[in-house]
């Protein structure tokens, strides 16, 4: 489930509240972890450009949902190329495109939520370490 900007904004500075209260140790281990993890949300709306080969999915790390929209996508191609003007091909385009118009239409909120949760992931494993 995607929230809406206010409340992934809210979210955020929440959990930034708390990476404040940490100690000097616990913010750069923090830091440390999530440098790698978060991802730009202009990465993912170029990616997302390319709905149709689900390149988005497997930039947020959702490798079987990427898979399953390549795969949908190559078999779409592979049909319109054996069966030019049959309606399967592109119904099957047509499909991956009405689910992904709504990604693509919230894309800044998305990056945001899955941020977030990687915020969360991150700061319970520091929590849960001793320094």
């Amino acid at each position: 489930m995607v929230l809406r900007h206010a409340a992934l904004k809210q979210q955020e500075d929440n959990l930034r509240g708390q990476v404040r209260q940490l100690t000097d140790a616990q913010r750069k281990q923090y830091y440390q972890l999530e440098v790698d993890q978060v991802k730009d949300p202009d990465t993912f709306a170029v990616l997302n450009w390319f709905f149709v080969a689900g390149l988005h999915h497997f930039y947020l790390g959702k490798f079987v949902r990427g898979g399953v929209n390549l795969s949908l996508f190559l078999l779409s191609i592979l049909l319109l190329v054996i069966y030019p003007n049959h309606w399967v091909g592109y119904s099957v385009l047509i499909g991956i495109l009405v689910i992904e118009l709504p990604q693509l239409l919230n894309s800044q909120n998305i990056v945001h939520h899955h941020n977030n949760q990687i915020m969360t992931k991150c700061l319970a494993k520091v929590l849960q370490t001793k320094t």
